[in-house]
């Protein structure tokens, strides 16, 4: 067993004992991030943790173009660049059931979900969140947690049967029903109902049931997490901050679930809000779109600094290349933004949920992003310039890419330090 991998296992035993030790999932796809997750976990002596979810990478290759396998290399490859060791790094599979292909009828996706599974495991994918909430087109709404509950040990056959044929440890799972919307709501959000501790612990017990009743009793010990709603979300414009408070009853109930939480849509939380929720049982912090919305800040940032000290380089080139891809191809952004016009336009460029992260990958925006690196190459950025437009990196003499990585870093850093035992 892995490093990576043992740590992720202890983590419940570890807050049984009162070490309140957490790790950050890191659940995105664009390389600038993974690296500066890398260079975070190597500097403060913690493991990576690289998340990959159904939409994102699966068999028929997801809106990244990856494979399962195709991302375990692409993220070994970068570890390999910066002498990163694999064994440090646990990968994570987020939201794996029939999400993708919801739209078809339950036994076709189930069938889809079935295959992404066992993918994941036999790439040596070790965390496996099995959400199988999402009702398909001839199911009933809502879906009741029984079925759910089916549906995930389906599923973490698959993985188990996938680990085990390419010679990989038996993967660790997370469940829970009550699963945050991937990416953050769509529209503004005033309140939220927290999960009840009773529904919590009947969600484990039926997982359990479940489980035993498809022969996977010894997978039942490697369930080590939870998703629950603890109050934390975030909508297009606005974060709703964890008040610990609220949360008390489901803190004190998990202690006899023999499992740590896991906190989805927890980007744009304070520190202090982050470091509570670990100390309160929530050993897994999941966070994406905030990393992504740091790295448009620093690029956006950097158009206006290359048009000041770059002779020629025009204002709001990148943000226009980015406006141009986006109104021409509006499908992963379009259900998600809202409101007049120009609401529509502040919310691809600047919402929470960072629509635009869709888009960093395609030519256009490769092209986009490269030529003004290159504009800034062997430039030097006079600190009174970069207070205006990056203030938090004042003094760093680093080149662009190294600004980007810092910048993404800076959104990493109150996970650190809440994540430290």
């Amino acid at each position: 067993m892995t490093i990576a991998l043992t740590a992720l296992t202890t983590l419940p035993q570890d807050h049984e004992k009162g070490t309140r030790r957490g790790l950050t999932s890191v659940c995105s796809a664009h390389p600038l991030v993974i690296e500066a997750a890398l260079i975070e976990a190597a500097e403060i002596g913690q493991i990576a943790c690289i998340e990959a979810t159904c939409n994102q990478v699966n068999q028929d290759g997801g809106y990244t173009g990856m494979t399962p396998e195709d991302f375990r290399n692409f993220v070994m490859g970068i570890a390999v660049r910066l002498g990163f060791p694999s064994d440090r790094i646990v990968l994570g599979g987020d939201h794996l059931g029939p999400n993708p292909w919801r739209k078809g009828p339950a036994s076709v996706a189930m069938e889809k979900a079935i295959c992404m599974t066992r993918a994941y495991a036999a790439a040596g994918f070790a965390k496996i969140h099995l959400d199988a909430s999402m009702p398909c087109r001839d199911d009933p709404v809502p879906l009741d947690v029984g079925t759910m509950a089916q549906r995930a040990a389906l599923l973490a056959q698959a993985a188990e049967d996938g680990a085990r044929q390419s010679g990989h440890p038996s993967p660790v799972y997370i469940i829970g029903t009550e699963v945050p919307v991937p990416g953050g709501a769509a529209e503004h959000l005033n309140s939220l109902t927290l999960t009840a501790p009773l529904d919590a612990a009947e969600t484990i017990a039926i997982h359990i049931r479940a489980f035993s009743d498809n022969g996977l009793e010894s997978a039942v010990s490697r369930i080590i997490g939870l998703v629950v709603q603890p109050g934390v979300e975030f909508g297009q414009d606005n974060v709703i901050a964890y008040a610990p408070g609220a949360a008390q009853d489901l803190v004190d109930a998990r202690a006899a679930l023999g499992c740590v939480f896991e906190a989805h849509s927890t980007d744009y939380q304070s520190a202090s809000a982050l470091r509570s929720l670990v100390q309160g049982g929530f050993g897994i912090l999941k966070v994406g779109p905030g990393l992504t919305f740091a790295l448009r800040e620093a690029l956006y940032a950097l158009d206006l600094i290359a048009a000041e000290v770059c002779p020629g380089y025009l204002a709001q080139t990148l943000p226009r290349a980015m406006e141009a891809m986006m109104r021409d191809d509006p499908g992963d952004w379009q259900p998600y933004c809202h409101g007049s016009m120009n609401e529509q336009r502040l919310q691809r460029h600047f919402g929470y949920s960072d629509r635009i992260r869709y888009y960093w990958s395609r030519p256009q925006a490769m092209e986009a992003v490269s030529s003004l690196l290159a504009a800034l190459d062997g430039v030097t950025i006079p600190d009174p310039v970069l207070s205006q437009y990056l203030p938090r990196l004042v003094g760093t003499k680093a080149r662009p890419r190294e600004l980007l990585i810092s910048a993404i870093r800076l959104a990493l850093k109150p996970y650190s330090v809440a994540c430290s035992a």
